[in-house]
């Protein structure tokens, strides 16, 4: 029996988490994946306050073309209803069978970086990647190549990449996407205390792996849906990117850092995802590989202890969860992110080795496969930002979330605005309504999986960017029943002898 906890106020940003200021449920979001259905336990649902009313108004949908010009203009704003801005064609509500959304964001990997080898792997000449003699201008002498990592030693692990603000828009250079060897080298070569030289240049930024060390990622892509136009949502960092997926902005932060963690004042920021799928009784859960009390990893900041325990789970409650059936209608898995940094981490930041990150996903992904819930169930597997490693294809423009301009942690503006995506990162579709052997080709970012999940739920927009992002519905073939039939996927291996190379290349 769960039990429900009055509140206040919101404890910093955690004020997402909260239904409206009223109540918080102990253990789970709210309840219900179908706004009509009702909680679990009546007597609890009967305490909420209703859905807004406004939400569940009558609209007259536009056709396709005049949805995709309107998004393509940015017409629609803050509080625009999925069923106004997506066209007819596009299912929403009900029309979406599946019941159990998975998101499970990894860290710091571009679609080049991971990919280049996939049309080759997948017998395909309609995925977009690098061509084998893409180059980046050296500060001197000639021009760096992309380079197979598994024609050095220790390839599966390298010293991090630049991927901050100035960095990435020093990468991208006005859609030249130039800077990734110039702004690479010596990045953090300092911070390496038995370095190996090749570690530390800035070709590193384009090195590439393929299939020989990433089976289980080449195989998951293979038999479902893989994107290739699919952007983190800014060029920046991590939390200013992970915010995009939960609240379609960063509140105007170029930088891994967020103001108003402590318990006042209120409010310290304007809605999550979280917050709406409370006010429609949604269940949600966040779970995470590892961290203290206190940490929502997530969402990137400190909470109280007691908040904690009320919105994020352990990694083995999502494989009991997972197992039992009884996983929630809307699911966040993190990786370990306090090992960011250690070869041995599982969220594949560098200088991580990558098969241990695969080897996580893959439990994931097994564990999904195996579940009571896989019947009706989608996966989304993605990557926060490109990590500052090399991708070919500029940036698009974008719709800006807000107003705000971008400051730094010192609230110094920063040069730029919110109005581009980010690079391309690893997009894969896993599910048995997905289309197997699917590329996709739609432009989307951490926005479109939120406007999935607002689809789904009808919830309406937190911000211009949602409200006028494409969800990516063509990875989907819901007009036929779900393919049970779980494919044979290699096992993710990790190399021990890569993996002993790479902890003391980085031993601290």
């Amino acid at each position: 029996m769960r039990t429900t906890r009055s509140v206040l106020a919101p404890v910093g940003i955690l004020c997402s988490f909260l239904c409206s200021g009223t109540a918080i449920v102990a253990g789970w979001g709210c309840s219900s994946s179908d706004p009509a259905s009702t909680s679990p336990n009546a007597a609890e649902a009967d305490t909420r306050p209703p859905t807004p009313a406004e939400w569940d108004r009558t609209v007259t949908r536009p056709d396709e073309a005049t949805a995709a010009a309107s998004r393509a203009s940015c017409t629609f704003k803050r509080g625009a209803l999925p069923d106004e801005t997506l066209g007819t064609m596009v299912p929403t509500g009900k029309d979406i069978p599946i019941e159990t959304i998975v998101v499970l964001m990894q860290e710091n990997r571009s679609f080049d970086h991971y990919f280049s080898g996939f049309g080759k792997y997948a017998g395909r000449t309609d995925v977009e990647v690098a061509a084998p003699d893409a180059t980046n201008p050296e500060r001197t002498g000639p021009a760096s190549s992309v380079l197979h990592t598994r024609e050095r030693a220790g390839h599966m692990c390298f010293l991090d990449t630049n991927h901050e603000w100035s960095g990435s828009h020093l990468q991208y250079n006005d859609g030249k996407n130039d800077g990734f060897f110039e702004s690479n080298s010596d990045f953090k070569g300092e911070t390496m205390p038995n370095p190996e030289e090749a570690m530390r240049t800035g070709d590193r930024a384009l090195w590439w792996y393929d299939e020989t060390e990433l089976p289980f990622y080449y195989a998951l892509a293979k038999e479902f849906g893989i994107g290739d136009h699919y952007h983190c949502s800014l060029l920046g960092p991590t939390w200013p990117n992970r915010m995009y997926l939960f609240a379609a902005t960063s509140f105007g932060r170029a930088a891994n850092f967020f103001p108003n963690l402590d318990a006042s004042p209120f409010p310290a920021v304007d809605a999550f995802v979280l917050d709406e799928l409370d006010k429609r009784h949604v269940d949600w859960k966040l779970y995470t590989a590892g961290g203290p009390p206190g940490i929502s990893t997530s969402l990137g900041v400190a909470v109280s202890t007691r908040w904690n325990r009320s919105v994020t789970f352990t990694i083995e409650e999502f494989f009991a969860d997972a197992q039992a059936g009884r996983l929630p209608p809307v699911v966040y898995v993190d990786p370990n992110f306090l090992k960011t940094g250690d070869p041995a981490g599982d969220d594949e930041h560098p200088p991580a080795d990558v098969q241990v990150g695969q080897n996580f996903v893959a439990r994931i992904v097994n564990a999904l496969m195996k579940s009571p819930q896989w019947g009706k169930l989608a996966l989304f597997l993605t990557y926060d930002e490109h990590g500052g490693l090399y991708d070919h294809v500029p940036p698009p423009s974008a719709c800006a979330p807000d107003d705000k301009s971008p400051v730094n942690t010192k609230d110094v503006p920063e040069e730029g605005a919110f109005d581009r995506y980010g690079f391309r990162v690893p997009f894969l579709v896993v599910s048995p309504y997905a289309k197997r052997g699917y590329v996709g080709h739609g432009v989307y970012d951490h926005t479109s999986i939120l406007r999935f999940i607002e689809a789904k739920h009808r919830l309406p927009a937190l911000t211009s960017r949602d409200a006028n992002a494409a969800i990516p519905v063509e990875f989907f073939d819901f007009a036929s029943p779900p393919n049970l039939s779980v494919p044979a996927l290699p096992e993710a291996v990790i190399d021990q002898g890569e993996l002993e190379f790479c902890q003391q290349q980085f031993a601290k």
